[in-house]
């Protein structure tokens, strides 16, 4: 799942791994956890999640690798957070590679800035996370787009992206990927020659639920 804070990855990814029975690994509910209980790695990350800074890969991808190892020969599995640089997109298609894992598809949850920051300042509010001032938000969202973003043309060229406009409700939203993926499915079934290539389903929002204004 790629798609800046506040997006709804971890809505979405929970939605998708309960219809799809697969388990969900979300690497910023890893990192949190390992704050909270004080450990080696969550001392060493906390100060990065404080300020909105990207965690060092070494440390983000040794927690994917160990949380997908058990997952060889399964049925599937949602990742959230991660790749967040081009850096880490390689090293996670050399470890699934290794793993004689693939990804089917690369989901891209699309939201207008104002959006978002409207999202997590009211998350903050509910939650108090320290991660959740706006001018970390802001800074968070501009290295979504300087680092993250470019991942987007990088998946397209592989044929496994697929964009949704996730302004809206959750609910509205989760009908439209689960739509798409279940198209996708038969594609997917088809084996890895079947012809892929990106889908954008940005502009079908009002057919969906698109939030309307007044």
């Amino acid at each position: 799942m790629i798609a800046p804070p506040g997006a709804g990855k971890g809505t979405q990814g929970v939605v998708l791994a309960e219809h799809f029975a697969i388990p969900h690994i979300a690497t910023g509910d890893l990192l949190r956890d390992h704050v909270a209980r004080a450990t080696e790695v969550g001392r060493a990350v906390k100060s990065f999640l404080d300020r909105g800074e990207l965690v060092p890969d070494d440390v983000v991808l040794q927690m994917v690798r160990q949380a997908l190892e058990p997952l060889k020969g399964g049925e599937g599995w949602i990742l959230d957070g991660v790749p967040r640089t081009m850096e880490q997109a390689r090293a996670l298609y050399a470890i699934a590679v290794e793993l004689g894992m693939t990804a089917d598809v690369a989901l891209h949850l699309q939201v207008e800035d104002a959006e978002l920051v409207r999202r997590l300042l009211a998350r903050a509010q509910q939650t108090g996370r320290s991660d959740d001032t706006e001018d970390v938000i802001r800074h968070r969202l501009e290295l979504y787009y300087e680092v993250t973003h470019p991942i987007l043309e990088w998946y397209g060229e592989r044929g496994i992206l697929v964009s949704v406009d996730a302004n809206r409700p959750p609910e509205a939203v989760g009908r439209q990927i689960l739509t798409a993926l279940e198209v996708l499915r038969q594609v997917i079934d088809r084996g890895p020659d079947a012809e892929r290539k990106p889908v954008d389903l940005t502009g079908l929002g009002a057919a969906f639920g698109r939030r309307t204004q007044g």
